[in-house]
């Protein structure tokens, strides 16, 4: 009987467009939960957006529009990033959503009646950054963010937080895994001894909120509001609480280390008022560092993962992430850094592993696993074996501990042992020689097959961190769906013999200089975007002056019938791309599918050329292709481009093609 297991990323603020910070935390609960579901476990992952609250309201009268509109266009932006980077979250939850008011008000009403609640005037700092109270002197700024804090007299309600100050103490002291890591949970451990002094939960000076229940002239506190979401998503205060019942409380609450206090002294005190479970773990990571400082909105040095996505991959931002920063500190982002990760692990790593091992087992042995022998075996092949095993076992346990760093590493130990073990054993000589040596041919199959049982080993344990990769190496490998592998039962020798191999093509292509330059592009037009037009939110993201406005526009010049301007000819993007691999499209007599690399990327093209070329004459030909065509769909395949061939009437068409040779990915000009 599989156990249930249920994540929650923190609900996103909407007062801006997300970026690699939130996409970080939301990748590090997409692999978690990615790998529990690889492990049979019935898993529940709930990411969302958090909605109301004072700064929104403003945010949304600076923009020109309702809170209503601003948050749901912007609730839209992280929905939509969410389902092009493919994680998989079970559920989205919005504050501004009727299930989650009426689970709101619910918990509100047994906070009340367990006799935790009492009205009274509040009069001192508030940050609105923060959504913060502060015990400051007025005009004192924030402790937490440094902004200035304004003066708050109103009537509110407020919670007993002081009543529960001794429980916590025993249930960090009591519970040490509680909050992790343990810098974390002695931060949190000293605020709590340092005393609790009771929390207005509610406010009456704006409207954009919950209204309290019986006093709709309050909203309630937008942290009581929003920390509550993690149990509204799963049906509390509803007619069907059949998913609270199953899945609370939640095994980890996965959030960033600025809103530990909230989270791990507000929301357990809320719960134990409430008289309900508390969660099992709360896990704080560190902030993405950019220009040594943490991403934000204001300081104008954000990165948007759709950047990185367009350009080298949804897996080559998952794995940097998780590899390259250790998780719970803080770590630093570069473009140059993620290239460099990028090519060193995956391109001339896991991908070099892949493509010539599965290359070699396709031209010596037919595109068949290959059966080792019995007597060519030696300590070299035994050492892999053990490598691979243990690596098993260090990966796990070092994953369940949240230090995705170290468990990458200790895959990727396996795959540099692999490439010493293949450099070392000269597969290819042995190939030369395997028709009239027959000890040779016995030696070939058993390097091949041992590298191939590894490369299935470090497949497997990094598909919940790079699932698209991996997926196209395990099909290559001839084994189906990863998705259906039970990660539970892995070991060495389970790579079945005689089994038949996929089509063999490349996973990662090496990025060049050209990427660190595209993305640095793609960042730049957005911010003039953002300054200029505003974006989604209507408020620049950046300073106004770090950006050069666009000049005025220059005066139309009449252009002759049937010619074109030099500037809509700049706008068609010509590169050069070379063919990884071309099939015919079933049902179509005159379409091909083509993959072409373009020296930063892989595409697939479908194009009109079946009846003047066989697919196997187009493999290793550089060709021209128009690259920033939008994308269409032809019998039911996404094509990425067109490519370029000259169409004689009524004859074959002809590619268009180069005397010299040209670089792959060189533009046109």
């Amino acid at each position: 009987m599989s156990k249930t297991f249920y994540i929650t990323t923190p609900i996103y603020y909407v007062n801006a467009r997300p970026h690699i910070g939130h996409a970080y935390t939301t990748i590090a609960c997409d692999t978690i939960a990615r790998r529990h579901r690889m492990f049979g476990d019935d898993t529940w992952f709930l990411t969302g957006t958090d909605e109301h609250g004072q700064k929104i309201e403003r945010a949304a009268q600076a923009a020109g529009k309702t809170p209503q509109q601003f948050t749901d266009e912007i609730s839209a932006e992280f929905r939509a990033l969410w389902q092009h980077m493919g994680l998989t979250p079970d559920d989205f939850i919005r504050t501004t959503s009727a299930r989650h008011q009426q689970g709101v008000q619910a918990l509100w009403r047994k906070i009340r009646d367990n006799g935790y609640i009492y009205k009274g005037t509040y009069t001192g700092q508030y940050c609105v950054s923060d959504e913060l109270y502060v015990d400051a002197e007025p005009g004192a700024p924030c402790p937490d963010c440094g902004r200035p804090t304004e003066t708050v007299q109103e009537e509110n309600y407020y919670f007993k937080l002081s009543a529960f100050q001794d429980q916590l103490v025993r249930l960090y002291t009591e519970q040490p895994d509680f909050i992790r890591p343990e810098t974390r949970r002695n931060e949190v451990l000293s605020f709590v001894r340092g005393g609790l002094r009771d929390l207005s939960i509610s406010r009456s000076t704006f409207s954009w909120g919950i209204p309290v229940p019986d006093d709709p002239k309050h909203v309630v506190y937008v942290w009581l509001d929003a920390l509550a979401n993690y149990i509204t998503a799963l049906g509390y205060g509803s007619s069907d609480a059949s998913k609270f019942d199953k899945y609370w409380p939640a095994d980890v609450h996965m959030i960033g280390k600025e809103i530990v206090r909230f989270h791990c002294v507000y929301w357990p005190a809320f719960l134990l008022a409430a008289g309900l479970p508390l969660p099992k773990s709360i896990t704080a990571h560190g902030w993405l560092l950019f220009e040594e400082s943490k991403m934000s909105k204001s300081r104008g040095n954000i990165v948007r993962a759709e950047t990185i996505v367009d350009v080298l991959g949804t897996d080559a931002l998952r794995y940097f992430l998780l590899r390259e920063v250790v998780f719970g500190q803080d770590g630093s982002f570069s473009f140059d850094a993620l290239v460099q990760r990028y090519n060193s692990d995956l391109a001339n790593g896991l991908g070099n592993l892949a493509s010539r091992t599965l290359t070699m087992i396709a031209r010596y042995f037919k595109g068949e696993v290959p059966y080792p022998s019995n007597t060519a075996h030696t300590p070299a092949d035994a050492a892999i074996a053990e490598t691979a095993t243990k690596a098993i076992a260090d990966y796990g346990t070092l994953f369940d501990q949240f230090q995705f760093s170290r468990a990458l590493e200790t895959a990727w130990g396996l795959v540099s042992a692999v490439d010493k073990y293949i450099v070392e054993n000269e597969p290819w000589s042995l190939g030369e020689k395997k028709d009239r040596d027959e000890e040779s041919r016995s030696r070939l199959a058993t390097v091949l097959y041992t590298s191939a049982e590894a490369l299935r080993i470090v497949t497997a344990l990094a598909h919940p961190v790079m699932p698209d990769a991996t997926a196209k190496i395990w099909a290559q490998l001839g084994l189906g769906d990863i998705r259906k592998f039970d990660l539970a039962g892995l070991q060495w020798g389970q790579l079945r013999l005689g089994t038949k191999l996929g089509d063999v093509q490349a996973v990662f292509p090496r990025a060049d200089k050209s990427a660190v330059e595209r993305m640095q592009t793609m960042e730049k037009v957005e911010d003039v975007v953002d300054v200029l037009g505003g974006g989604a939110t209507g408020v620049s993201p950046v300073q106004p002056s770090a950006v050069r406005p666009p000049a005025a526009p220059k005066p139309a010049v009449a252009i002759p019938d049937g010619k074109i301007s030099i500037d809509d000819f700049a706008k068609v993007e010509l590169r050069v791309a070379q063919v990884k691999t071309a099939e015919r499209v079933k049902g179509a007599d005159k379409l091909l599918r083509l993959e072409v690399d373009l020296g930063t990327e892989v595409r697939q093209l479908v194009a009109g050329i079946a009846e003047a070329y066989e697919p196997e004459a187009l493999i290793g030909r550089k060709v021209v292709i128009v690259a920033n065509l939008a994308p269409r769909k032809l019998r039911g395949l996404e094509s990425n481009g067109m490519i370029v061939a000259a169409a004689p009437e009524g004859g074959k068409p002809v590619l268009a093609s180069f005397l010299e040779d040209v670089p792959v990915g060189t533009r046109l000009k």
